[in-house]
């Protein structure tokens, strides 16, 4: 029978504090990063704690935390607690696991964590906390909001400090096993194809862009454009758009800029017809 990991109390101490500051989520997210920014913030502590002592490795560490992040808040926790068990095993040994093999666990997770978290919290369990709240409210007792806040707002702390720590207790036995079998290259790939998968989701799901572009070909008949590029490929102008983004990042033009521009070139696009 498997015994209970024994934590450490330096290990409690950044647990507790990847918990208490992951409730900045929404504090300073951004259409670039998102929760890229909190999740970095939360990671601090043990970025500092795990590479003292080596200041490359926690630039590195730090600025991978940055990168971009999305999920359900709650279930963010499991990922924070992965995070922090590979973070832990990439300082003993960096050679021997790569800095983009977190990047890709990370990358791989927070599409179905989203789904999940959003199902269970926004469905059910806000749906049944506003209907207790409402029916205490509507006989005008006031405990009606703080039982809304006490049944989310507890179970989503809850979930979160639950899933935190089960990310980090199984994250480094499941870790220390994937060494023993020396199959950290096939998980590797298997989440860089799986994080590749979830990137070319969101693309599809959060990018929009056609053209209502139509060329008079004579005779009464019309060439519409964007049936031309459906027919090559659905979402083809979604894509171009993206690898053009893509450039733009890799010659190292700043965010904002490409913001600006992209702006510039939907409005002057709209008034001329092409967008």
């Amino acid at each position: 029978m498997a015994t209970k990991k024994e934590l450490t109390p330096i290990e409690k101490k950044n647990l507790r504090e990847i918990f208490w500051r992951s409730g900045h989520m929404w504090a300073d997210f951004t259409m670039v990063k998102m929760e890229g920014n909190t999740y970095a913030y939360s990671m601090l502590p043990v970025i500092n704690e795990v590479y003292a002592g080596n200041e490359e490795l926690q630039k590195e560490a730090f600025v991978r935390n940055t990168e971009f992040f999305n999920t359900h808040a709650a279930a963010a926790g499991l990922v924070f607690g992965i995070s922090y068990a590979l973070e832990r095993e990439r300082s003993k040994d960096p050679d021997a696991l790569p800095g983009e093999f977190i990047t890709n666990i990370k990358t791989s997770l927070m599409g179905p964590l989203a789904a999940i978290g959003d199902s269970i919290f926004f469905n059910c369990i806000r749906v049944i906390a506003a209907g207790v709240g409402i029916s205490l409210a509507e006989q005008g007792n006031p405990l009606g909001v703080f039982m809304f806040i006490l049944i989310y707002g507890g179970c989503f702390l809850t979930t979160k400090w639950l899933l935190l720590n089960l990310g980090y207790t199984v994250g480094t036995d499941a870790i220390a096993k994937v060494f023993k079998s020396g199959v950290i290259g096939s998980l590797s790939d298997a989440a860089c194809i799986m994080g590749l998968i979830m990137v070319g989701s969101l693309v599809s799901s959060m990018v929009d862009i056609s053209t209502p572009l139509v060329i008079p070909m004579g005779a009464g008949t019309e060439m519409v454009v964007q049936d031309i590029f459906d027919g090559i490929m659905p979402g083809m102008l979604k894509l171009v758009l993206v690898f053009v983004i893509i450039a733009l990042v890799r010659k190292k033009v700043k965010p904002i800029a490409i913001i600006f521009g992209i702006l510039a070139f939907s409005i002057l696009g709209a008034a001329v017809g092409i967008f």
